[in-house]
C-alpha cells in the first residue's frame, strides 16, 4: 500500500472548500482524506510532501484539445485530427491517432493539466469519437484512458463548409452540413431498431461502427460535442438536438451570449474558448472573453479550453486568469478548468476536485494558479509524481524506465 500526505499548504479542493493549512491523503492512487491539518491524521509510514507556503490543487482538466493528434512541429506527419475521406466519419476514433510522446504532453504537466479530452478536428460535419486521457501514464495511450469514448464530435459552420465546399459533393453550404448530420442520425435510428430486433430474435446482424457511435449518442450514452461559433449555427445545433434527443454540449460557443437565456433554460453547457486566440476567421469576429462572462452570469454551465494546439495547453490556467480579469469570480474561473470542466465532460466521477474517492491527481503550485507569476512545482497523477521543478530544471517521470 502506498500513501502520500500533502501537508502544510493552502488546500483548494475545487469543490468549494479551502483549508489553510490543509492536508490531502492519497492512498493507492486515490484520494482518501482532505481537510484542515488539525483534523486529518497522517498515516504512519506515509510519504510526506511538505507544501508549506504553497497552494495544493486538483489537476486541471482541459475539456477540448487535439493533444497528440495535431503534434507541434511535425507538419503533415503529425496532422491526424480530421479524417477527410467522407463528410460523415462517425466511425473513426481519436484514440487511434494519439501519440503520447508528443512534446505537448510535457507542456500540459508544466501547466498543471492532468486530464484532457482529445477530440477529432472540425473538418467534417461528423468527425468521430473523442477520448479522455491523463496527460502522463504508461507506455500506450490505453494506459492513460479515463473514459472512452466520451462523445461524438460534430461541426457546423465554416470549418466543414470550407473543407468540403470545393468538392463535387455535399456539403457546400450550412444547409448541406445539417443535411449530412440529419441523414446520418436517421440512418442510425433505423440501424438501432434493426439491431435491437435482431438481438431479440437471435438473428445475425452486421455491425456498422459509425452507426453504433451515432446510436450511442441517440441513446444519450455519449454526448454530442457540437463545434459552433455563430449564433445561427447555435440555433441549428439546438434544432438538431430537439429533433433527435441529443445530449448536446457546445464547443467554442463564440456567440453563445446571444442565446444565453435559451442555453441556461435548457441547461446546455458551453466549453468556451480559446480566449487567447486571435479573431482569425470570420466566425470569430465577435470573439471576446466578455461573452464567456455573459454566459456564466446567465446561469450557463461553462468550462474553458485551449483547443490545443490553437493555444498551447500549458496556458489553460492563464486563460482562467484572463476570464477572472474580465469578470468571472475566482471560484468560477477555477471551476472552468477543474470541477466544472470535469462535470461537463462526464469525468467528475474520477477527476476535477480534491475529494475522497477521486483520483489522486494533485498539483503543488508556488502560489495562486490564476496569478501569472505562479508555476506548478510538482504534479502527481494517481499518486505518482510525474513532474517536478528543481530550480531552473524540470524532472519528468520516465515512462520507459522499466522497459
Amino acid at each position: 500500500m502506498s500513501v502520500l500526505a500533502f501537508t502544510g499548504g493552502r488546500v483548494v479542493t475545487g469543490a468549494g472548500e479551502v483549508h489553510e493549512p490543509g492536508t490531502v491523503i492519497v492512498q493507492d492512487g486515490v484520494i482518501a482524506a482532505v481537510g484542515p491539518s488539525h483534523e486529518i491524521e497522517v498515516p504512519t509510514g506515509a510519504e510526506i510532501v511538505d507544501a508549506t507556503g504553497r497552494w495544493v490543487l486538483p489537476g486541471f482538466v482541459d475539456a477540448h484539445t487535439h493533444l497528440g493528434v495535431h503534434e507541434d512541429g511535425e507538419g503533415s506527419a503529425g496532422a491526424d485530427g480530421s479524417e477527410l475521406s467522407d463528410p460523415d466519419m462517425s466511425a473513426v476514433r481519436a484514440i487511434d491517432a494519439v501519440n503520447i510522446e508528443d512534446r505537448a504532453f510535457r507542456d500540459a504537466l508544466a501547466g498543471g493539466v492532468t486530464t484532457t479530452v482529445v477530440k477529432p478536428g472540425s473538418g467534417n460535419p461528423i468527425g468521430g469519437t473523442s477520448v479522455a486521457i491523463k496527460t502522463w501514464g504508461g507506455r500506450t495511450v490505453d494506459d492513460q484512458v479515463v473514459k472512452h469514448p466520451v462523445s461524438v464530435k460534430s461541426a457546423l459552420g465554416e470549418n466543414p463548409k470550407s473543407t468540403w465546399g470545393g468538392r463535387n459533393q455535399l456539403p457546400r453550404t450550412r444547409m448541406g452540413i445539417a443535411l449530412v448530420i440529419r441523414r446520418a442520425l436517421i440512418g442510425a435510428q433505423e440501424y438501432a431498431g434493426k439491431r435491437d430486433a435482431a438481438a431479440a430474435t437471435g438473428e445475425p446482424f452486421t455491425r456498422d461502427l459509425g452507426k453504433e457511435a451515432l446510436a450511442a449518442a441517440l441513446a444519450g450514452d455519449l454526448t454530442w460535442d457540437q463545434h459552433v461559433h455563430r449564433h445561427d449555427d447555435i440555433a441549428t445545433a439546438l434544432r438538431l438536438a430537439d429533433e433527435f434527443g441529443l445530449r448536446i454540449v457546445l464547443n467554442h460557443g463564440t456567440e453563445g451570449h446571444k442565446l444565453a437565456r435559451e442555453l441556461a433554460e435548457r441547461d446546455i453547457p458551453v466549453i468556451f474558448g480559446p480566449v487567447l486566440a486571435s479573431r482569425g476567421k470570420v466566425e470569430s469576429r465577435e470573439a471576446s472573453v466578455s461573452n464567456l462572462v455573459a454566459l456564466a452570469r446567465a446561469g450557463v454551465r461553462v468550462a474553458l479550453c485551449t483547443d490545443h494546439p490553437v493555444v498551447p495547453i500549458d496556458a489553460l490556467a492563464l486563460q482562467a486568469a484572463v476570464a477572472l480579469r474580465a469578470g468571472l469570480s475566482w471560484e468560477q474561473a477555477l471551476a472552468a478548468i477543474s470541477s466544472a470542466a470535469a462535470e461537463i465532460a462526464g469525468l467528475d466521477h474520477r477527476v476535477g476536485a480534491l475529494v475522497p474517492g477521486l483520483d489522486g491527481d494533485v498539483v503543488v503550485w508556488s502560489g495562486d494558479p490564476l496569478h501569472a507569476a505562479s508555476v506548478a512545482e510538482a504534479v502527481f497523477i494517481e499518486g505518482r509524481e510525474v513532474f517536478r521543478r528543481e530550480g531552473e530544471d524540470v524532472v519528468i517521470a520516465d515512462r520507459w524506465a522499466d522497459a
